[in-house]
């Protein structure tokens, strides 16, 4: 199997690490992240990279790319640190309205890749815990229109995005994937209420009091397991990005720092340390190409290798971010100091779309092979 990336692959990388060294370096990153976190001016200026539009499909004003693409601008972006919403806008929203209306998509879709629209999902729920089949939210006809009850939590960038695509329920009980729907909400038709996360990002709580939305998939349940799998896909490629640099940070930190006398990068203990590190990084990186060329499978393989990808990265994250932190010392910890900033947004990216013990349990309910040990 071939693992290189083709030379247009490789020109948009390029393009995109271009953009961020020259425009997102971390005074700027750190200056949002203190001012509360408001990135739609990020949004647009990743639009006219074309990189909203990057899987939106030509039709509609788009690149029509695909998932590899996708994967190379996270990673990219992940490296970067820069806190847009993107999986969540420009990968996941498109194809959430993929299966809407003709109407719904000629509204949107253009706007989205032109970054004069910021449409972002709104799924998760309090009582969810990452189960996106567990929907509380109501919708009810009324007339040719519908009307939506009820409330989500944790929307990305939920105070400055134009419009949201709520999964809610028009029958069946909660955890049921019958009945679940797939709507169209603006932001003025809503109450919303925006907070910072910790990750120097924005996100917000949707209140819906008989909120008119529009229809865009009446049984959306298929729609938004792939929705959910392209943004997990888009996690772990962030991630990949994030360790990446957080490494290489690390490593120029302990070829520089000294201590009795000599540089850290002396000690064989704390070489072996890196060494693990480094491990754990390219573990993540194969399981999130894995993740990324699973996207094409059928449902049930695309599900277990995103799951698995999850599990790999979320370990991966975990590991690679706290021992990078404690390799710096006290200095890791601070706020003015750039290696803090990548250990808080691993730290969110692995509970973002399910933690890593809702994706082990993902795994687990999918492992239907038994080596014939029970056969």
């Amino acid at each position: 199997m071939d693992f290189d990336f083709s030379d247009d692959q490789e020109s948009l990388r390029d393009a995109v690490r271009r953009w961020v060294d020259k425009g997102f370096g971390f005074e700027r990153r750190h200056g949002i992240a203190k001012a509360g976190g408001a990135t739609r001016a990020v949004w647009g200026e990743l639009a006219e990279l074309g990189l909203c539009g990057l899987v939106v499909p030509e039709a509609h004003g788009g690149m029509g790319f695909g998932a590899v693409e996708a994967m190379v601008v996270a990673e990219e972006l992940g490296r970067g640190l820069v806190n847009a919403p993107y999986a969540a806008g420009a990968l996941m929203a498109p194809v959430l309205l993929a299966e809407a209306p003709a109407a719904v998509q000629a509204a949107w879709l253009p706007g989205i890749a032109s970054g004069e629209a910021l449409v972002v999902p709104a799924l998760q729920e309090r009582a969810s815990r990452h189960r996106w089949q567990r929907v509380a939210v109501r919708a009810r006809a009324a007339g040719d229109s519908w009307l939506l009850d009820g409330a989500k939590c944790v929307v990305p960038a939920g105070d400055e995005a134009d419009a949201f695509i709520v999964s809610a329920r028009h029958a069946g009980a909660d955890d049921a994937e019958a009945g679940l729907g797939l709507f169209l909400v603006k932001r003025a038709d809503a109450r919303v209420v925006g907070y910072a996360t910790q990750d120097g990002a924005r996100a917000a709580d949707l209140h819906l009091a008989a909120t008119p939305a529009v229809l865009l998939q009446a049984e959306g349940a298929a729609t938004l397991a792939r929705a959910i799998d392209v943004g997990s896909a888009a996690v772990c490629a962030e991630a990949v990005g994030l360790m990446d640099r957080l490494v290489g940070i690390t490593v120029d930190y302990m070829n520089t720092r000294k201590q009795f006398g000599t540089t850290l990068a002396s000690f064989q203990a704390l070489r072996h340390r890196i060494a693990d590190v480094k491990m754990q990084l390219e573990l993540g990186r194969s399981m999130s190409y894995f993740a990324t060329l699973k996207l094409g499978e059928a449902p049930a393989a695309r599900q277990r290798a995103v799951a698995q990808a999850r599990v790999q990265l979320g370990q991966s994250m975990r590991y690679v971010g706290q021992q990078c932190i404690q390799l710096h010392g006290g200095i890791g910890c601070t706020d003015e100091y750039v290696a803090s900033h990548y250990f808080k947004r691993l730290t969110m990216l692995e509970m973002t779309l399910g933690d890593t013990l809702h994706h082990l349990g993902e795994v687990s309910a999918r492992m239907q092979d038994t080596a014939g040990v029970f056969a």
